[in-house]
């Protein structure tokens, strides 16, 4: 009677007389597999975005558009933009013009470098043409800028058989501190910018100037809506990480750096908007012991780009 009590009883764990048959239970399950194995983690999207790639990639897809012209305007700012290599189509002289330092310079600067048309024009031209501008004889027309697609860059690091690095900026309008984030991308071998279409700095002639050159060589691409082009980029398998001064985790914590990534960076003020926010797979801040509240975008994607370098390093 005592052993049907026993056999009959709601205690859980193994019965008299089981013959070792839970033994299997207790065996381990071996070693961790590798992340891209794991199901749901990033690297194994990546994977398994980069293999169906392999097996039918478009040649191209449709670029991001391109900017209107631009002028630069006045003695000074022209000379500064020829001498930072500022793309040029044009340079309007003014007929009759008092010839300085800044105008010789301009003229030999659009001369060395060559593809400018040196273009003469009467001073009631030149006004129409600035609106009325205190342009001082000299006008620089800077040429439409031609930005990529979002998917173009991440597809340029796969081609060079690296894990993307792409900036996003969310709310950014000053163009000079699109130009910082553009020098910041190049010097830490990130593979490109990505800014939305609206109510956003573009590729003008100021950006270009910060870059210091390096928008030569760093595409920059335009994104009709930048939420979507996030949760595409997320469903490629790369992970996007937005900079908040309230984020859950510090940056010396994300792993996610070593590995294909959107980092996103939002305005001084405002920080992230909130779809972009929640569409971020990580919120991160960067300790900051001195105090300040914030950093402007600039700075703050040179510091998480050093970091993802360096942990890639």
């Amino acid at each position: 009677m005592a052993a049907n009590n026993r056999r009959m009883s709601g205690k859980k764990g193994a019965q008299v007389g089981s013959g070792g048959q839970r033994r299997r239970g207790l065996e381990g399950k071996g070693p961790t597999p590798p992340a891209e194995m794991r199901k749901g983690h990033a690297k194994q999207r990546a994977a398994q975005a980069k293999a169906r790639r392999a097996q039918g990639r478009p040649q191209q897809r449709r670029g991001g558009g391109k900017s209107s012209s631009e002028l630069v305007v006045g003695r000074n700012p022209v000379v500064e933009a020829l001498r930072e290599g500022v793309p040029a189509s044009t340079l309007y002289v003014q007929q009759f013009i008092d010839n300085d330092e800044r105008v010789r310079e301009a003229l030999q600067l659009a001369a060395e470098r060559g593809g400018i048309n040196l273009m003469e024009a009467p001073r009631p031209e030149l006004d129409r043409m600035t609106n009325g501008l205190n342009h001082q004889g000299l006008v620089l027309q800077v040429p439409p800028y031609e930005y990529a697609h979002p998917e173009d860059l991440a597809d340029a690091a796969h081609d060079a058989g690296e894990d993307p690095l792409i900036v996003a900026l969310d709310g950014v309008t000053d163009p000079r501190n699109l130009g910082a984030v553009v020098r910041s991308v190049s010097a830490f071998g990130g593979h490109g910018v990505v800014v939305p279409e609206r109510r956003a700095a573009g590729m003008t002639a100021g950006a270009w100037k910060t870059s210091a050159g390096t928008a030569a060589r760093t595409p920059v691409a335009r994104a009709t809506n930048l939420t979507r082009a996030l949760e595409t980029y997320k469903k490629a398998g790369i992970t996007v990480v937005g900079l908040a001064a309230d984020g859950e985790a510090e940056l010396g914590e994300l792993e996610a750096l070593e590995g294909p990534v959107v980092i996103v960076v939002g305005s001084e003020g405002k920080g992230l908007s909130r779809l972009v926010g929640e569409t971020c797979d990580f919120r991160v801040r960067i300790p900051m012991p001195g105090g300040a509240e914030s950093l402007n975008a600039g700075v703050a994607a040179g510091i998480v780009l050093y970091e993802a370098a360096r942990r890639r390093g």
